[in-house]
């Protein structure tokens, strides 16, 4: 009889090792390699010799295909990140820290299909039936027809499923709990997860059921497990958010059957999450227009324009090595935009600390930022507050030149719906709105904005609106 094999399994990244070891190599965890069964669960041998496969028909590309058909929730914001509703026999994967709200947001949409009339089933693996409860009461959602079961074994799961109508959707929080007799390996293992994981997603494919499964995040805010997972689903979210701001954010990186680049804003309550149909009012709410180093980010996220204030602070330091500390941006590309003040405009900051932070708790990632940084750092180190009325956006390259962004029109139409009369871009993107071309200041090079900031009168540049 052959020797039986065993191989080691990195349960943080899920690479393969041939023994064991105390640090993975692949991406230096300590403590997380466990010996699996290779025979057992997905990708292991197969028990009994294969049967011989059938021929499967060919069909050609330019067949006949009809759209996906969806199941709308009616939230908004939800549908808007989902790309019109869940798709039935979809997957869809989603992730976020301990605490953020995945799953009182999954409870509202629970609770708003039932009041549809749509057969939907929560699976719960970390809380009792009683705490589910308690917390549907607290966001009104006790009254609809939503079904109930606290389970983790996959097998009993899908025989639970598999009685009765066909549900409409199945939410599964959350696929570390999940276990399988066909995997020997413990619960949150990377081999039950994925024997879990692939069980669900071929109940959904089979029957047409919407599945939405929800994951842990490692402490980088990457969903905990193997990262095959986020390639077997059919859609990944992320639900993003600070602890000390009421806001959250659902955002998707993987849609099989809408955009990957659109956001859902959300308001934390006592009642439960609430949409917010208008982000950029809410990420401007507290703005103080005469402050110096406060610049405001016309941005895009998917096909939504947001607009949120990017503020800096540029104060002299004693020490060797300035300190550089960024919140809501990457700190590469602001030492980037000190490098190209520095080389090709003249501002020294290397004698000063650099602070920046995007209010609110919002995270930027595109690079149109770059201009609106750029301004909030000279606005602060030359003491001069910016023009209230103004938006910045725009590319900085590292030649100093001012590279055009796309969505310029949005941008501009957005901030003039709030109230801002003035915009500082791109010189090329300055001919994209011609009727309001007398508040368009277009620009090719980063000495330009230092030398028009620079050139502003202390008790006028706050007030030039007026």
């Amino acid at each position: 009889m052959a020797k039986q094999k065993t191989q080691f399994i990195c349960q943080n990244c899920g690479s393969i090792h041939a023994r064991w070891a105390g640090r993975c190599d692949a991406c230096g965890a300590w403590n997380t390699i466990v010996e699996e069964n290779p025979s057992a669960g997905i990708g292991g041998g197969p028990a009994r010799a294969p049967k011989k496969g059938r021929p499967v028909a060919l069909v050609k590309l330019d067949g006949e295909s009809e759209e996906a058909p969806r199941i709308a929730s009616r939230m908004a914001e939800l549908d808007r990140v989902t790309g019109g509703g869940f798709v039935r026999g979809s997957a869809v994967l989603v992730g976020g820290d301990p605490g953020i709200g995945k799953s009182t947001i999954l409870m509202q949409a629970a609770a708003a299909l039932a009041r549809q009339n749509q057969r939907v089933i929560y699976v719960s693996g970390e809380e009792a039936i009683a705490q589910v409860r308690l917390r549907a009461r607290r966001l009104g959602a006790a009254d609809t027809e939503v079904l109930l079961a606290a389970e983790t074994n996959v097998e009993d799961i899908l025989a639970t499923l598999a009685e009765g109508p066909r549900p409409d959707l199945v939410i599964v929080d959350s696929i570390q709990t999940l276990w399988s007799d066909q995997a020997e390996a413990a619960p949150g293992t990377v081999t039950q997860v994925r024997t879990g994981v692939q069980a669900m997603i071929r109940f959904a494919k089979q029957t047409g059921t919407a599945m939405v499964l929800v994951g842990h995040v490692t402490k980088e805010g990457q969903i905990a497990g193997p990262r095959v997972v986020e390639h077997m689903v059919d859609a990944v979210l992320y639900f993003e958010g600070e602890r000390g701001h009421h806001y959250r954010i659902l955002r998707t990186v993987k849609n099989r059957f809408g955009p990957t680049d659109e956001i859902g804003v959300f308001e934390m309550g006592d009642t439960g999450l609430r949409e917010v149909a208008n982000p950029s009012e809410l990420f401007l709410g507290e703005r103080n227009d005469k402050a110096p180093g406060a610049a405001v980010f016309a941005g895009m996220e998917g096909t939504r324009p947001v607009l949120v204030e990017v503020q800096a602070l540029v104060a002299p330091t004693s020490l060797g090595t300035p300190r550089r500390a960024v919140v809501g941006w990457d700190s590469a590309r602001l030492s980037m935009i000190l490098a190209v003040l520095e080389a090709h405009c003249g501002v020294r900051l290397g004698n000063h600390d650099v602070y920046l932070n995007i209010a609110g708790g919002y995270r930027v990632t595109e690079p149109a930022a770059d201009l609106a940084v750029a301004a909030a750092l000279i606005s602060s180190l030359a003491g001069l507050a910016l023009p209230p009325d103004c938006v910045y956006f725009g590319e900085v390259s590292l030649s100093g030149a001012i590279r055009p962004v796309t969505h310029a029109a949005q941008r501009l139409k957005e901030a003039s719906k709030l109230g801002f009369s003035r915009a500082v871009l791109p010189s090329g993107s300055a001919e994209i709105a011609p009727g309001n071309a007398n508040g368009l200041k277009g620009l090719e090079a980063l000495p330009e904005l230092v030398a028009d900031i620079a050139g502003m009168k202390p008790e006028t540049a706050a007030d030039d609106s007026d």
